[in-house]
């Protein structure tokens, strides 16, 4: 992905080039807006889910979000680990700013088992959101959403049975 250039992005994408160039003078800049994006889709999630009544209530609810996007996820990926993983692959930090991403998740859902009183929430954090993204990754590779939903769904088990 490093050594995509803009022009290559408007060909992929069946837009002009002008258009591109227009809003995006490089490409980290392009790149830069994609994880801006990404970020506001997180951030507006988390605080429909912090509106819910429990802590439960609120990480069940980010299980069933991935399942309600796993159809999406088996044709292309989860789009947060996606990013990640392909700016994993450069260097000039666009992957600190998406990992960034999946901290936010993470210390969202460590502060929801927190808040339930259960001892190591950041070991439990990060057991939901490594199920979900294995479970997203199974999906893509087999092409198969059944999978992500069936994991969500476990998941959701598994926090009522922490309780």
């Amino acid at each position: 992905m490093e050594s995509t250039t803009l022009a290559e992005i408007a060909e992929a994408a069946d837009v002009p080039p002008g258009n591109v160039y227009y809003y995006f003078k490089t490409r980290d800049e392009l790149v830069r807006a994609v994880i801006d994006s990404r970020v506001h889709q997180v951030d507006t999630l988390l605080a429909s889910l912090d509106s819910r009544s429990t802590p439960q209530a609120r990480l069940k609810g980010l299980a069933h979000a991935w399942a309600d996007s796993a159809e999406q996820a088996a044709a292309h990926g989860c789009p947060i680990g996606s990013l990640c993983s392909e700016l994993n692959k450069g260097s000039g930090g666009l992957d600190r700013d998406a990992a960034a991403l999946f901290s936010t998740l993470l210390d969202w859902a460590e502060a929801q088992f927190r808040e339930m009183g259960l001892s190591r929430p950041r070991d439990l954090a990060i057991a939901l959101i490594s199920g979900i993204q294995g479970a997203a990754l199974l999906a893509n590779t087999f092409r198969d959403p059944r999978i992500l939903t069936k994991e969500a769904r476990r998941l959701e088990r598994w926090v009522d049975s922490l309780v």
